[in-house]
């Protein structure tokens, strides 16, 4: 088998396995091939966050949109939305009511789910590893931090809130490679949005992120962020959204999509 067949094997037993109950990060995991972000609205609110994402296309740019009530998706064949991530969150009236290994029971709360998949900036990640580029959570078998910012998104119907970002170290040497590698992967957040001191996107303190796990910032670093896909789940927060499932953070979906398909 060639590297990307190799690759589609390994998303094929990585969902499985999530399916049967491993919960881990999934950065790292098939490399080559897009990961996605997950969230998944009742009908009556999948317009309005459709129109979000597409005013906020850096933040939450959309790779798939099913049907209403519709678990597949055409990023992977026979995958199933509500049990092929290693973790999920449940969010009810804007705030988390739990976290769990299999949305299935939840799913079935409500019969007309549409579900969003959004890239990631892990389907960038490969070529920074290739170009040189330490990306820290990998190396330090972690989830990537992130955080929520003072940026606000553009609001649309009853949907606003604040643009979260992820944050990677590079070597202030390397920090031009980096954006210009990224910045090849627009469907997947693209290039940085930020660069340097984190006061100014309102992070008081870098080594306290508000989802994933702090990362060691070596002397001569400097901290990047790139839009970040939890950015619906800081929606759903802010806009009290009666009933939501998403990814948990850094638990993607692993698609079996190269990552070629979404570089210019």
């Amino acid at each position: 088998m060639n590297s990307i067949e190799l690759a589609r094997q390994a998303a094929v037993d990585a969902r499985s396995r999530y399916r049967e109950g491993l919960v881990a990060p999934t950065a790292g995991i098939a490399p080559g091939l897009t990961q996605a972000n997950l969230i998944s609205l009742p009908k009556d609110w999948a317009y309005d966050f459709l129109l979000f994402a597409q005013r906020n296309a850096q933040a939450c740019p959309v790779l798939d949109v099913t049907e209403p009530g519709s678990y597949r998706t055409v990023l992977a064949e026979n995958a199933d939305l509500r049990t092929d991530l290693p973790r999920y969150r449940i969010w009810r009236n804007g705030e988390l009511a739990e976290e769990v290994s299999d949305a299935s029971e939840h799913w079935a709360e409500h019969s007309d789910l549409v579900s969003f998949l959004i890239g990631c900036s892990f389907s960038f990640e490969a070529d920074l590893v290739s170009a040189g580029i330490d990306v820290r959570h990998i190396s330090q078998g972690c989830n990537v931090p992130m955080y929520r910012t003072n940026r606000a998104c553009r609001p649309a119907g009853r949907l606003r809130g604040n643009m979260v970002v992820s944050m990677r170290p590079i070597a202030a040497d390397r920090v031009a490679d980096a954006a210009k590698i990224t910045a090849r992967y627009p469907g997947v957040h693209g290039a940085p949005v930020h660069v340097g001191e984190p006061g100014l996107l309102g992070i008081e303190d870098i080594s306290r992120p508000d989802f994933g796990d702090t990362v060691s910032i070596k002397p001569g670093e400097i901290p990047v962020f790139w839009a970040c896909g939890v950015t619906p789940q800081a929606v759903v927060m802010a806009s009290g959204v009666p009933f939501a499932i998403s990814h948990a953070p850094g638990h993607m979906f692993v698609t079996d999509v190269g990552d070629s398909v979404y570089r210019v």
